[in-house]
């Protein structure tokens, strides 16, 4: 169980102390400023600190530093002063502290083996470098020894040691023959990481007396050789002859014949090993096994996977390679060999351990008399490594004493600082693993204001325009800053400028009346200066007669205009483009003061043209369009591609170019324009054919570049204006000499995965730009703004690297540098990346609601500080959500909205609000991380609205002079409702509208009787509700009242006679008989078109039977059918004891049935349906309603 740790006493006012410190001053990086600042030492370049040097050379000790004054520089060699002038081997470069050791001229590089470090001093303060241990490089000759030859059985496994001798550092080792060539591995045949070479099993092909072992040692550019080793492989089949010939025939003799063995392994022994590696090494784990069949090797992590993208096989997969170890790459890593007879199985348990590296690395400090500061040293490793604090180069426990310094473990706090107080600290952060040493100066200054800005500088802006007026300043402590218009104007202020920390005045929107000289004055305790500037405002220039879409002839002439204005004192340059590139350069393209005239226009002349108008402050631009079109046609020619050139030629062969020539073919009617060269790299890329160069048409010879270490051969393809020949047939090969590369990787960048982190990638060059075998890459960094040195690693087969512990979301330089066996590539130019971004820290503040009308509001917020975004500000986040509708103070389920204001905006508008209703909100800032913490929500609400229409309006109980009407309130009322509005007119049977009736209604009522109306009367209701805001949106429905139940009596009375029935049934008798008769004459042959006069002579009011089914058509009568032909609006024929809604329609004013009154038109004909298929209709309410009798569809022609 972990201890609760107690805080000192100290502790909190430590940590309030912290709280209330000021930041430091930032020193411009003016050259004039900066040569006449005082500076402590900061050591600028020095020695690795592991040093191997060659001993036939002289040793140079680098060790640069700058300062103000410049510093003088000392040694020491372990541990005590080293004194140069008492050694005459010893030189000291001038105005450095480099040492250089004269070994060239009798001295030796052993007596200089040791441990140095240099010390850069001046008035303010000593710097140290790292301790630097210089080692003379050795490659000692191998031991003699008698080497045996080795006589294996064919089938069994065999070991050939190298055992290099010692070096420094250790060699290169690799197999070779008496040719001096490479011994060729396999899977059953292969080096290990120790330089032994591994047979799974030997194969009678083995057998040789050159199997030697060579050793390179680099540094020296030496090779040593092993004695050659001998191995003679005995067959089954040669030893069965050999016992043959010794043995009588009596004698039983035989070898056994090549059995197959299981995998046994070779390296390393036994079933568990352990090895420790140092974080972001190489981590190499290896096995190689005995047996026959030759055994396969398998690798996986127990309990994990093996790391993407940093994992590689090598050596056969007998030698798993992981790249960039972290700790999480510990762990048993196990290989299995295996074969069809087993498998065997070794586990090797990795520890990663990390030497120290840094979280935090002491920065410099700059501060005023009287301020506080802090030097803050963190870092991290495996194990934990310790802190310690140096001041001037001597233990901080032993320096003098300083008033204002407090040491705390990894920071060092300064308050009240005087100039006195000014020295260079050192970090020390040590581990068994190594250790990390960083030097860090507090540069105490008292400096009166300075104005790095230009005396009388002149600003010319634009109308309209943002005008930015620069005052760059030093001063410490830190001058305030104030600007003034005219020679005795007042200070500037208010919303129309914007002040800018660094000193710029901004004018967000120049006038001509912003012209004129504005005073900068930056003043502090210690003095005051001023500086003027002048600001001219330019009016802008403006195109006013811009080109037109043009369409032109074939060979005709066309013209374009544009014609400017622009301000007096500026010189304008006008430049016309085709196709956003170039005009072609022919002597048809004229280009006047305001015009650009094509003479004899080509199809090639087609596309867009574009104006563009350039001053010194300014720039705009018009396009048009030009379309060729055919001219009067003329005599067809055939026009063809041209044949392809032949008899390519190579000459003038050097090492970076070649002469080619060839021969053209035939043209075909179409000249040649010109010829494409194309190469294929054989080397790289055999088979694929890459764009070399082009050359007029005219020409068959051309001088071509070339790059090292690519095997060429080309070919030539001519182009006409009808198109690209066949490639020709390819020229011979050449192969060019290896270079060191002339090109470094492209689009270099770096951009951080996470918070501590910084992700460098680029574009790997291709294979014939690597100019040599062994391409590598140098990826070399360091933070930017800082007194860093570059950090450097060199990687190969990769486009990635990975810098971790880096602070975040800091800008570093970055470059990548390719190399290859025969050297680097030119220095690469440096591009800034950042490390990883990290979320915001803080919440927008000062969040603002502004509400605008009932569905819209602005939110307006304070942008947070730029520091605490930790990355790329893209932008706010406004989340708001509805809590609840006042009208109806009823909770429902919350949906958030979420709106996006890019950039550092501060303000946005809320729209699609709903009225009368509670809101919350709150703001986040986003960067490429994700968002920040939420702000507080802020509460806000919209006033009323109009409603919505009411929910429903349905109209019941129709008598002759009343209808009852019901309604649902809206369902969105949008406040509070104050009443209803019924408007309602009758409609005649020509649908003219009658007086239109307006009666209010209280808000709590849902139903109301109208009375006093017309008996058999249409009329039409508009019904909406109203807030305190206005009214809604209305519904419409119709309604009928009944007619006179008298005439209705009759009605049902008439159809009800004995003699109604008899004429019903003899009609029918009668159609049936007719349609007997066409049955039988039909079936006779007879033609009796009786569609056709149907169909000539049709009764309107009497339909044909249906031939699909068989049932009746429709009966009407002739009024009724013409008025089913006039428009009625929606719902005109609902009848009237029916619920009404919005979207319900019939055909008919009644639905009717037996025992039900039917309704007569003003003529008295009667107006009904009827269908042989229709049913029984739901009724709503308490209606019944039935399925029409043919009697009463018969009673319209009465």
């Amino acid at each position: 169980m972990m201890k609760k740790k107690s805080i000192p006493a100290s502790k909190p006012l430590l940590i309030l102390f912290l709280c209330q410190i000021i930041s430091a001053l930032d020193v411009p990086l003016d050259s004039k400023l900066l040569e006449e600042l005082s500076q402590p030492p900061t050591i600028t370049h020095q020695s690795p600190k592991d040093y191997i040097v060659d001993p036939r050379e002289n040793i140079v000790i680098q060790c640069e530093a700058k300062g103000k004054p410049p510093p003088s520089f000392s040694w020491t060699r372990n541990g005590t002063h080293f004194d140069i002038d008492k050694d005459a081997q010893v030189t000291m470069k001038p105005n450095s502290g480099t040492l250089v050791i004269n070994i060239m001229n009798g001295g030796k590089a052993e007596a200089y083996e040791g441990v140095y470090q240099c010390t850069a001093r001046n008035e303010r303060g000593a710097a140290i470098s790292n301790n630097i241990v210089i080692r003379p490089s050795r490659s000692p000759l191998w031991t003699k020894e008698k080497l045996e030859p080795h006589q294996v059985r064919e089938g069994d496994s065999l070991v050939l040691h190298c055992r290099p001798p010692v070096g420094l550092p250790p060699p290169i080792i690799f197999w070779m023959d008496n040719a001096f060539q490479r011994l060729p591995q396999s899977e059953r045949v292969s080096q290990g990481l120790n330089g032994d070479l591994y047979f799974s099993n030997v194969q009678p092909e083995d057998t040789r007396e050159d199997y030697i072992c060579y050793a390179r040692f680099n540094h020296t550019q030496t090779i040593q050789q092993k004695q050659p080793i001998s191995v003679k492989v005995f067959s089954m089949d040669s030893l069965n002859d050999t016992i043959a010939a010794n043995l009588s025939d009596t004698d039983i003799y035989g070898a056994k014949p090549v059995t197959e063995r299981q995998p046994v392994l070779l390296t390393p022994t036994g079933s568990t090993s352990t090895k420790v590696e140092l974080r972001g090494n190489v981590l190499l784990l290896e096995c190689i096994a005995a047996g026959l069949p030759t055994p396969v090797i398998r690798w996986i992590k127990e309990g994990g996977e093996l790391p993407a993208n940093r994992t590689f096989f090598e050596n056969f997969k007998k030698t798993l390679k992981i790249i960039d170890v972290s700790e999480a790459d510990s762990g048993n890593y196990k290989c299995i060999a295996r074969n069809t007879l087993g498998s065997v199985h070794h586990v090797i348990s990795v520890t990663v351990k990390a030497a120290p590296y840094w979280i935090t690395a002491p920065r410099n400090l700059v501060l005023s008399p009287g301020e506080d500061g802090t030097l803050i040293c963190r870092a991290n490793g495996n194990p934990k490594p310790s802190i310690s604090w140096l001041a001037n180069g001597v233990p901080i426990a032993i320096a003098p004493e300083d008033p204002s310094r407090k040491v705390d473990g990894d920071t060092i706090i300064f308050s009240h600082v005087q100039e006195r107080s000014s020295a260079v600290y050192q970090c020390n952060a040590s581990n068994e693993y190594g250790y990390l040493l960083a030097n860090a100066f507090v540069n105490v200054l008292a400096e009166p204001p300075r104005i790095l800005t230009p005396a009388n500088k002149l600003y010319q802006v634009i109308a309209d325009s943002p005008a930015l007026l620069d005052c760059a300043y030093f001063g410490s402590p830190k001058p305030e800053i104030e600007w003034f218009k005219g020679v005795k104007g007042s200070i500037l202020r208010g919303n129309e400028y914007v002040f800018h920390d660094n000193g710029t005045l901004e004018i967000p929107v120049a006038q001509k009346d912003s012209t004129g000289t504005y005073t900068c004055v930056a003043r502090n305790e210690l003095g005051k200066i001023q500086n003027e500037v002048h600001l001219e405002i330019k009016d802008p220039t403006m195109i006013i007669k811009q080109p037109e879409y043009k369409v032109v002839q074939r060979y005709g002439q066309v013209s374009f205009e544009c014609i400017i204005k622009h301000d007096s004192t500026l010189l304008p340059t006008v430049i016309w483009l085709k196709d956003n590139d170039e005009l072609p350069d022919d002597e048809r393209f004229l280009v006047g003061k305001d015009n650009l005239t094509i003479m004899n226009v080509t199809d090639k002349d087609d596309g867009t043209y574009t104006c563009i108008v350039n001053t010194t402050l300014d720039s705009v631009s018009a396009s048009a369009v030009l379309t060729v079109v055919a001219a009067p046609p003329t005599p067809a020619i055939i026009y063809a591609r041209p044949n392809p050139p032949f008899d390519l030629e190579l000459t003038g062969q050097l090492e970076r170019s070649i002469e080619l020539s060839w021969i053209p073919g035939d043209e075909n009617n179409s000249p040649i324009t010109h010829f494409v060269i194309e190469y294929e790299d054989g080397l790289h890329e055999p088979g694929v054919w890459h764009y070399q160069t082009e050359v007029p048409g005219t020409q068959t010879t051309v001088q071509l570049k070339l790059s090292p270490y690519v095997n060429y051969s080309f070919r030539v393809v001519a182009v006409n204006k009808i198109g690209r020949s066949q490639p020709s047939e390819p020229s011979e090969q050449y192969l060019t000499k290896s270079a060191s590369p002339d090109e470094n990787p492209a689009n270099v960048q770096g951009i951080g995965s996470e918070p501590d982190n910084l992700v460098i990638t680029w574009e790997s060059l291709k294979g014939f730009q690597s100019n040599g075998p062994g391409l590598q890459y140098k990826v070399s960094w360091r933070q930017k703004d800082v007194d860093d040195e570059w950090t450097s690693v060199i990687v190969a087969n990769v486009s990635k690297y990975i810098v971790s512990g880096t602070p975040t979301f800091v800008p570093y330089e970055i470059k990548v540098q390719a190399l290859n066996d025969l050297g680097y590539a030119p220095e690469p130019s440096e591009v800034i990346g950042h490390s990883g971004e990290d979320l915001p820290m803080v919440a927008p503040g000062n969040v603002q609601v502004h509400v605008i009308n009932s569905t819209l509001a602005k939110v307006h917020w304070d942008p947070v500080p730029l520091k605490t975004v930790r990355g790329h500000l893209q932008g706010y986040k406004v989340y708001y959500w509805k809590v609840q509708s006042l009208s109806r103070r009823s909770r429902r389920h919350v949906e958030k909205k979420i709106l996006t204001f890019r950039g550092n905006k501060t303000f946005g508008m809320l729209p699609g609000l709903e009225p009368y209703s509670s809101y919350k909100l709150n703001v986040r800032v986003v960067n490429g991380k994700g968002e920040g913490p939420a702000s507080p929500d802020k509460v806000f609400k919209t006033p009323e609205g109009v409603p919505s229409s009411p929910s429903y309006l349905k109209i019941t109980n129709p008598t002759l002079d009343s209808l009852t009407l019901e309604w649902g309130s809206p369902t969105h009322p949008n406040g509070v409702l104050t009443s209803y509005i019924l408007k309602f007119q009758p409609i005649n049977n020509t649908h003219e509208l009658g007086p239109l009736v307006e009666i209010r209604i209280p808000a709590n009522e849902s139903s109301l009787i109208l009375k006093n109306l017309n008996y058999s009367t249409r009329y039409k209701f508009y019904f909406n509700a109203q807030t305190s805001v206005g009214s809604g949106s209305q519904i419409t429905e119709e309604a009928v009242t009944i007619m006179d139940e008298a005439m209705a009596s009759r009605q049902v009375d008439i159809a009800t006679q004995g003699w109604f029935i008899g004429l019903m049934c003899a009609v029918a008798l009668l159609i049936l008989i007719l349609l007997i008769v066409c049955f039988i004459r039909r079936n006779k042959g007879g033609k009796y078109p009786v569609k056709e006069k149907e169909d000539a002579h049709a009764d309107p009011e009497i339909q044909p039977m249906k031939e699909d089914d068989g049932t009746f058509g429709e009966y009407r009568s002739l009024e009724s059918d013409a008025e089913d032909h006039k428009p009625l609006k929606k719902g005109s024929r609902t009848p009237s004891d029916r619920t009404v809604k919005k979207e319900d329609s019939d055909d008919s004013l009644v639905d009717y049935g037996e025992g039900v009154n039917g309704q007569f038109n003003e003529d008295g004909s009667f107006i009904g349906q009827y269908s042989g298929k229709k049913e029984k209709e739901p009724a709503e309410g308490n209606e019944s309603s039935e399925a029409p009798s043919p009697v009463n569809a018969m009673n319209s022609f009465v």
